[in-house]
């Protein structure tokens, strides 16, 4: 039989009731609240950091194949559709999707209202389900090689400013040299992404009209969007691209395009940082404290098994069966309370945000398997780490002055 292990539970057993087992309380409330405050701010920072990205992938594709350019313009030169590293990047394993495109600078008018937007065209390779999941009024339309499609989807914030419904007219307005060009479409659809610097600037219609517009041949298109299985490839696939693509064009990753947004979500990581520090720190003052008061209250038992011939490290062996009773009941309450919290915010989206300031309407939740795991052994390690510090006292225990004392 385990001895250190038989006499940790007898200990437990008989603390109940008494002074310490306040303590242990504590201590076990202090891993739980801990472990689910870190858990769940990972899990809002990972979702809300997906939910942003995802928006942004949805309008530009991970990242982008256009005409080399010393400056960044919003109507990149064209470029030839059938290129020779196209099937080569198809048939990459990291790729997932790769679609044409094309944008123009124009002007929406209404009766007593002028917008500036950019047409963004789609070809038939396009992939709709971004914006499905986005649409709120309507729905997309279909694009084919041979007939132009005059139907545009517009986000809520344009249809919201000019007064624009599902079926309306919409007269946009381009200028090409010296020239304005009037172009007449009809509303399909009207989505909805929260992203608000976007949704006020994008309109999605057929690649046919710009190609038109610009006097572009059918085969010449504005460049390419590629899409990636995982975003975690980004920076290392943009590299790959850029060599596969030839000196005349470009790759830029969204990262390249919006450094502001990724920035910004990047700053993020930082606050949860300091809570994480914080949580830790105020968790340990807690364990330490209650593994103090426990030792305390056993110092006549201390001087008596040592004084039987038991050594310090059997001894304090037997304390830390003890932290481990109290960091698993600890992390066994944490994961259930924040799995409970989280899994309401993800199905019922209890709390909510201003769209405006966050790009969400609700704080999203991303419960990622490894995320979840390497908290949980984080928190193990770290709580046995602190919990041998006060263990050492143990060792400073003489069994003579321990028994003439109690």
């Amino acid at each position: 039989m385990n001895t250190e292990f038989f006499l940790a539970k007898r200990l437990v057993s008989k603390s109940k009731g008494n002074f310490s087992w306040t303590f242990v309380v504590i201590a076990v409330t202090s891993i739980a609240l801990g472990l689910a405050i870190m858990f769940v701010a990972v899990a809002i920072l990972t979702g809300f950091k997906k939910e942003i990205r995802e928006k942004v992938v949805g309008f530009c594709g991970h990242i982008q194949v256009i005409k080399f350019a010393e400056n960044t313009t919003l109507e990149p030169q064209p470029v030839e559709k059938n290129q020779p590293f196209y099937y080569k990047l198809k048939q990459t394993s990291e790729i997932s999707h790769i679609q044409v495109f094309a944008t123009k600078a124009g002007i929406i008018k209404t009766s007593d209202q002028i917008q500036g937007v950019i047409l963004k065209g789609i070809g038939a390779d396009y992939d709709w389900s971004f914006f499905n999941s986005k649409m709120v009024e309507g729905h997309g339309f279909s694009v084919n090689d041979s007939i132009r499609s005059d139907q545009v989807i517009v986000s809520r914030k344009i249809a919201n400013l000019l007064n624009l419904h599902v079926n309306n007219d919409l007269r946009m307005y381009f200028i090409v040299g010296s020239t304005t060009l009037g172009r007449k479409f009809k509303i399909s659809g009207i989505y909805d992404t929260g992203l608000e610097e976007f949704d006020k600037l994008y309109v999605i219609g057929d690649i046919h009209h710009i190609q038109k517009i610009n006097n572009w041949t059918g085969n010449q298109v504005g460049g390419f969007e590629v899409y990636l299985k995982k975003f975690s490839d980004i920076d290392r696939m943009g590299i790959y691209v850029y060599h596969q693509i030839g000196f005349s064009l470009d790759a830029l990753t969204i990262k390249m395009q919006f450094p502001q947004i990724f920035d910004w979500l990047d700053l993020q990581d930082i606050n949860v940082l300091i809570i994480l520090i914080l949580i830790i720190l105020v968790s340990s003052t807690t364990i330490i404290s209650t593994l103090l008061i426990l030792i305390l209250e056993r110092t006549t038992m201390i001087g008596i098994l040592k004084a039987l011939g038991m050594r310090s490290i059997n001894i304090r062996k037997m304390f830390l069966y003890n932290a481990f009773y109290i960091v698993g009941w600890g992390m066994l309450w944490g994961n259930l309370l924040a799995f409970t919290l989280c899994l309401l915010q993800k199905k019922f989206g209890i709390v909510t945000l201003s769209e405006e300031s966050y790009y969400v309407s609700v704080i999203p939740i991303n419960l990622d398997f490894w995320n979840i795991l390497l908290i949980n052994l984080g928190t193990m390690v770290v709580c046995y780490l602190i919990f041998i510090i006060p263990s050492f006292i143990i060792s400073r225990v003489t069994p003579v002055k321990a028994i003439r004392f109690s």
